[in-house]
């Protein structure tokens, strides 16, 4: 059974860092880039940012560049991301994302390219 867990998330305030860790089981996790998305309260699906089955390559939204590193260790089954410089309007609910398909990098939050999504985490980015 493929599972996706979340944690990592919390309260900060603004300015502030987070680290998010997705632990993954159940299949085969360096044969897929993995993606993260989050959804804002009241406002749809966002892509934050993806990365590649090995971590050679990593994508981010225009808006996360700078201030948001994604990185996974495959030997740990483990997909993270470093929010640094956190705004109020980071503030949302952050899913990790496995793509349908091998390999094949996903850079939307449009739910059929993923085929399971963890719980996801609450980050809260207030003074």
């Amino acid at each position: 059974e493929v599972q996706l867990v979340e944690s990592g998330g919390g309260l900060v305030q603004p300015g502030g860092s987070l680290r998010l860790s997705c632990a993954a089981s159940g299949f085969t996790f360096d044969d897929y880039a993995m993606s993260w998305v989050r959804q804002a309260p009241g406002k749809g699906l966002e892509w934050v940012s993806a990365i590649s089955w090995n971590g050679g390559s990593t994508y981010y939204a225009e808006s996360m560049k700078g201030r948001f590193t994604i990185s996974r260790d495959n030997a740990k089954n483990t997909l993270y991301l470093q929010m640094n410089s956190l705004k109020s309007e980071d503030t949302a609910v952050y899913y990790c994302a496995k793509p349908s398909h091998t390999i094949v990098v996903v850079t939307t939050a449009i739910e059929y390219e993923y085929d399971y999504w963890g719980q996801g985490t609450q980050v809260t980015v207030s003074s």
